[in-house]
């Protein structure tokens, strides 16, 4: 992707990231602190989740977390090539981190009184940081560049929507809005095909496997992170009974055991696999883009289940909170199972299968108990989920210490 200077031509300076064979990039400051932002929109959006447990609402929600999740992971992607110790790229990811909290505070009444600004700076977000890459890439292979012309194009197309939904207000606004997602996650399966410009190939994406992993997996932390806020500024307002304390304790040890369950084992096996792989830009695309975002899900909708059972837990469950309660460890427990399925090429974990049909058994009586009774409940269940698994991998754990101990 370089660029060769002619004769008399001072070169300037590469703003993508250098590689090493057998290293891997490491996420650099400005990364983790553009990773702030990302902290206060995960807190956002499962308090808004919160607030209105109605079927309208969560899928106002889920609409709004996939967005957050889209804008973000195609930022790693970016960073994945460019330098981030490079002063433009610093600077884009300054901007890209102010827009991001200007996002931030939008969510909450997005569909009410902020959806054009909601809208305006999510555009300006994709297709801003996709036209850099176009600058940064102005001098490199066809190949290169006709990628990121495509990409581009289809953030400009969804843009068109976005704003649109912008200026709607009610079900037009959902409407547009879900047309626009639908066009940007539509893309990369579609390899980005653009008429008179072809389409992408995985091989184009040409990802660093170590950094995107490295990238997705404090995702994960700023995720559970999130929970442990919200675990513990519950539990400050609360009146420190026994009630209260049970609510506590169970809620850390299912953050605990989801902790375990991705990080355990799975985020090494996960980022050697993807440095070793043939195609990283197939695995980047399906495992650490799209499956991620069942496990990030999963960890918001579980934290509204920690919040609920340190504020109501005697109440008898509703729909709404068995949904939440047994909804947000089942998608945990799908995400990991397929992202180790399709990264570290296992079988479907025998440990997740079994926790998720504990999950929909606990269905059954689900109506007559109490919402920190269900939450315990599921709690056990990532628990026996997070035993078992590293029960059954302690052969391959002793492996791979004693291939890093070499």
């Amino acid at each position: 992707m370089s660029h060769v200077p002619s004769a008399g031509e001072v070169a300037a300076p590469s703003l993508l990231r250098p590689r090493q064979a057998g290293m891997h990039g490491k996420v650099t400051n400005i990364e983790l602190f553009f990773d702030l932002v990302f902290v206060y929109a995960v807190t956002q959006l499962s308090h808004t989740l919160l607030f209105d447990l109605s079927l309208l609402g969560a899928l106002h929600v889920l609409l709004l977390f996939l967005a957050v999740w889209w804008v973000w992971i195609f930022t790693g992607w970016i960073t994945n090539w460019l330098d981030p110790e490079r002063l433009a790229v610093r600077l884009l990811m300054l901007v890209l981190m102010f827009a991001g909290l200007l996002l931030s505070t939008a969510l909450p009444q997005a569909f009410d009184g902020h959806g054009l600004l909601f809208a305006s700076v999510y555009a300006l977000m994709q297709v801003g940081r996709s036209s850099f890459m176009v600058w940064v890439l102005r001098r490199s292979p066809q190949a290169a560049r006709r990628n990121f012309y495509r990409i581009t194009l289809w953030f400009a197309v969804a843009a068109v929507s976005w704003i649109a939904g912008g200026f709607q207000l009610g079900q037009a606004r959902f409407l547009c809005w879900t047309i626009a997602l639908g066009i940007e996650y539509l893309g990369p399966a579609m390899f980005f095909y653009v008429p008179g410009l072809g389409r992408s190939s995985t091989a184009e994406w040409d990802v660093e496997g170590g950094h995107m992993a490295e990238r997705c997996s404090l995702f994960v932390i700023i995720a559970l992170g999130e929970s442990v806020v919200v675990t513990g500024s519950s539990f400050a307002q609360s009146g420190r009974a026994l009630d209260a304390w049970l609510a506590f304790v169970t809620s850390f040890v299912g953050c605990v055991a989801m902790w375990w369950i991705y990080f355990d084992l799975g985020v090494e096996r996960g980022s050697r696999s993807i440095r070793q792989a043939a195609d990283p830009g197939r695995t980047a695309r399906l495992g650490y883009t799209y499956l991620h975002l069942l496990i990030v899900a999963g960890i918001v909708v579980s934290a509204v289940g920690d919040e609920l059972s340190l504020s109501q837990p005697h109440a008898l469950a509703s729909t709404a909170q068995i949904a939440v309660l047994l909804g947000g460890p089942a998608l945990y427990l799908l995400g990991n199972a397929l992202f180790k399925m399709t990264v570290i090429h296992t079988h479907f974990p025998l440990s997740h299968l079994v926790g998720l049909v504990l999950l929909l058994a606990i269905l059954v009586p689900a109506s007559t108990l109490s919402v920190l009774s269900l939450a315990a409940l599921s709690t056990l269940v990532l628990v026996v989920a997070a035993t078992w698994e590293t029960l059954s991998l302690r052969n391959l754990r002793r492996e791979l210490y004693a291939s890093a101990d070499q």
